[in-house]
């Protein structure tokens, strides 16, 4: 029982924050092309940003000139198959969250908040065994304060505590 109780003090934070979080679905326009967003719409607790501080952004450039900005058909659904593996990225790794995806203006966008950029390495790997290589970029930043999302969120009206 004490192991148990140890566990969740230890790796819960990350999981109730996953697991409490619901998403919103919004429009934004981007170099005059419309953006779509797929984002947590509450603020994780103080603890959570505490523990995660690198903002991590997956991101794929793709030529969407003829579809306005979005992806073509078979990109899409290229997309989607890496979308559903780092879905899973999350529940594997301790200290993970996943917090938007933005499609549109030529870019996808996967970005999540994270504690440890080695650990996330060994696990996006994993994830994505048995995959294509993607035409994809992964960028770590310090983002201690989580501007990224705060941004993200003053843009949807959501109020940050």
């Amino acid at each position: 029982m004490r192991v148990f109780l140890i566990s969740i003090l230890v790796f819960g934070t990350a999981f109730m924050a996953s697991a409490e979080s619901t998403w919103s679905v919004g429009t934004s326009t981007v170099q005059g092309r419309r953006v779509v967003y797929k984002y947590i719409d509450s603020v994780p607790p103080a603890s959570t940003r505490q523990q995660l501080p690198w903002l991590t952004i997956v991101s794929w450039k793709y030529d969407g000139d003829k579809n306005d900005g979005m992806p073509p058909p078979k990109t899409d659904q290229a997309m989607i198959a890496l979308e559903d593996a780092l879905e899973t990225l999350c529940d594997h790794q301790k200290a993970c969250l996943e917090v938007y995806t933005g499609t549109g203006n030529n870019l996808k966008e996967f970005a999540f908040y994270i504690e440890d950029r080695e650990a996330f390495m060994v696990d996006f790997n994993k994830a994505l065994s048995g995959h294509p290589a993607y035409p994809i970029e992964i960028n770590f930043y310090e983002d201690r304060e989580w501007s990224d999302l705060a941004k993200l969120h003053q843009r949807t009206g959501v109020i940050w505590k």
